[in-house]
């Protein structure tokens, strides 16, 4: 007798009326909107705009739900394709069956469409949703619950779920399967967001982060379901799946680390680089347009004994030569620089520079000219 177990509903649809309420459907929107919400706002700590996530999801969601239901379908054909089966139950979507593989690779698609109409870098955009899709999938998994599938190995743990009979199913105790995915992507979700601002990850480098952590998760889980899967030498389809995208998952997280360190410095057009962004390159072009504005701005600001004084000064005692003129010429120098440190030096600079010397007068037939 099992002394403590987790049920499972007698029922996975709440009618209201006409209208039914799914569970597995409820579980996939309550997902969809945490994943939105949380990629917002670490998409506007990253320096873009309010909305854009949720502009962007319009095109990713429907995507990634026609190729979760694809990957699903083509890996478990005999559901639907077999003797005695209706194909028409392919397009059933809310009875389950959605391949986490299909919906990430034909939502991405959706995404990069969405990024391309907005003038958006497809990585960073990943980056800021990487934590919210690991959420999602933690809300969506109790659809499974509801519809009562997608269960291990049978159990008398205390923890046990306990099934009920149905169609392909038999009554008993089995492994939450469900219950271990949910916890472990809200596990990955915590290590993305604490790998994010430990490191400052950028181009895509998040996302690789989650798509490691979920795959390393769901070989140990998959492994211990006991619903109809297609094997390889023995081993389940998606648990070789999940060893493949791993590993492609840690190779571009390596490489993208070598060839493209820190983050990317604008997000979005039209906005200010973030503040904890990587900092500009000496030779990228806003260093060169901050450099000559300073270049710039550097010589428009007039110097202390500025040349305009002395040439005034210099016209106004005319040419000279011999000792004189070396005498002279230094004189008008050092007045004008006096000035220039008096308050109100340069408004009494015409005066003084259109008084004639007395002594200089005396001394050359040019000034006894005028």
């Amino acid at each position: 007798m099992d002394l403590a177990y987790i049920p499972s509903p007698s029922t996975g649809v709440i009618h209201l009326g006409p209208i039914p309420l799914r569970g597995y459907a409820f579980c996939i929107i309550i997902g969809v909107f945490v994943a939105v919400w949380l990629g917002n706002r670490r998409w506007i700590a990253r320096g873009g705009k309010p909305g854009t996530v949720a502009d962007i999801a319009v095109w990713a969601v429907p995507f990634g739900l026609v190729g979760g239901r694809l990957y699903h379908v083509i890996t478990d054909y005999q559901l639907y394709f077999g003797e005695g089966r209706n194909w028409v139950d392919a397009f059933k979507i809310w009875e389950g069956g959605l391949g986490i593989w299909g919906a990430i690779a034909l939502g991405a698609v959706g995404a990069w469409i969405g990024c391309r109409l907005r003038g958006i870098p497809l990585p960073a955009w990943a980056d800021a949703l990487a934590p919210g899709i690991a959420l999602a999938q933690a809300c969506g998994r109790w659809g499974n619950w509801f519809n009562q599938e997608l269960y291990g190995r049978a159990t008398d743990l205390p923890w046990a779920l306990k099934i009920s009979e149905g169609p392909n199913r038999v009554a008993g105790t089995y492994h939450p399967t469900f219950l271990y995915e949910s916890l472990w992507c809200v596990g990955v979700a915590l290590l993305v967001i604490w790998a994010d601002r430990r490191f400052k990850l950028g181009h895509g480098r998040a996302f690789a982060l989650y798509v490691a952590a979920y795959c390393v998760g769901r070989g140990w889980i998959e492994y211990m379901r006991v619903d109809e899967a297609h094997h390889i030498l023995g081993v389940r389809l998606n648990v070789w799946t999940s060893i493949v995208v791993f590993l492609l998952a840690v190779t571009y997280l390596v490489l993208s680390a070598k060839l493209r360190p820190g983050r990317e410095a604008i997000v979005e057009p039209d906005r200010e680089p973030s503040g904890d962004s990587e900092p500009a390159e000496a030779g990228s072009e806003p260093a060169k347009a901050k450099a000559d504005a300073a270049k710039a701005t550097a010589g428009s600001v007039p110097k202390a004994g500025s040349e305009a004084a002395a040439t005034k000064a210099a016209a106004a005692v005319g040419p000279k030569t011999g000792a004189g003129a070396t005498a002279e010429a230094t004189a008008p120098k050092a007045g004008a620089t006096a000035e220039d440190k008096t308050p109100g030096g340069d408004k009494a600079a015409p005066e003084d520079a259109g008084t004639e010397p007395k002594d200089a007068g005396a001394k050359t037939p040019e000034a006894k000219k005028l």
